[in-house]
């Protein structure tokens, strides 16, 4: 089994289940002890896990950006699956915003037939979208944040405050009930509230892995939402939770 499906399967065993021993995830996995303590130190080193006496448990808070690259091959077809679902949301003429991120990367490339006019931050997708004549792109300008590659600062921020789309699509590194959306620093939270803020239509696109997590500022809640497209895996008792939310709930597979 590669070393990335295998770090998937520990990852999903540690979201259903509070701790976790050696043992078990060898169990889980069929693979070695040694190598499932090889995979741990990775985890330990990249911030995703916690060691405790009895076992590793998943460490759930954010406290900086991803970089793009660690963020890319994450839950790739859950992505793939999250953006074909969100793009049909999108009709010829209509004016959107595409927050930074590799979820939008995905969306991005599935709206390359439609006559558009796209506001963003990342740069990875104005670049993009500016090879198709039908689609006018704006990136909203500012600073350059070095993890994500996206604009970030009160340049940007003045031009989603000033501009009123048809549908902003909302990216993120954590979500819950309890917390909402959140991000890791007072400026970049700032700056997706303006994101969302004069929208006709605000869609998180956030995968189940990131259900949970959350970081220090808050963005918005999740009632302030009139559409969330997730992937299948999110567990019954949260996708029962997140039915009883006034917003549209997808969850694409």
């Amino acid at each position: 089994m590669k070393g990335y499906n295998r770090l998937e399967q520990i990852m999903d065993y540690l979201k259903g289940h509070n701790l976790a021993t050696v043992e078990q995830l060898v169990a889980v996995t069929q693979a070695s002890p040694a190598t499932i303590r090889r995979d741990l130190i990775k985890l330990d080193q990249e911030g995703v896990i916690s060691r405790t006496h009895g076992g590793v448990t998943l460490n759930r808070f954010i406290p900086s950006q991803p970089t793009t690259h660690e963020k890319m091959q994450r839950s790739l077809m859950e992505k793939q699956a999250i953006a074909c679902a969100a793009a049909s949301l999108v009709k010829a003429g209509d004016a959107i915003i595409l927050d930074a991120g590799t979820t939008m990367i995905e969306l991005a490339r599935q709206l390359t037939h439609l006559p558009l006019r796209v506001i963003t931050s990342d740069l990875h997708i104005a670049l993009f979208l500016s090879e198709f004549k039908q689609i006018e792109v704006t990136i909203i300008g500012g600073r350059i944040d070095d993890s994500s590659q996206s604009c970030i600062g009160e340049h940007g921020r003045k031009l989603l405050q000033n501009v009123w789309p048809d549908i902003a699509f909302l990216s993120c590194n954590g979500w819950d009930l309890t917390r909402g959306i959140t991000a890791p620093t007072e400026e970049k939270a700032g700056l997706k509230r303006d994101l969302i803020a004069n929208a006709k239509r605000r869609v998180l696109l956030a995968d189940s892995s990131k259900y949970g997590a959350w970081s220090l500022f808050n963005v918005t809640h999740l009632d302030a939402l009139t559409d969330i497209v997730t992937d299948a895996r999110l567990n019954e008792e949260v996708r029962q939770q997140l039915e009883q939310l006034p917003c549209h709930l997808t969850f694409a597979s």
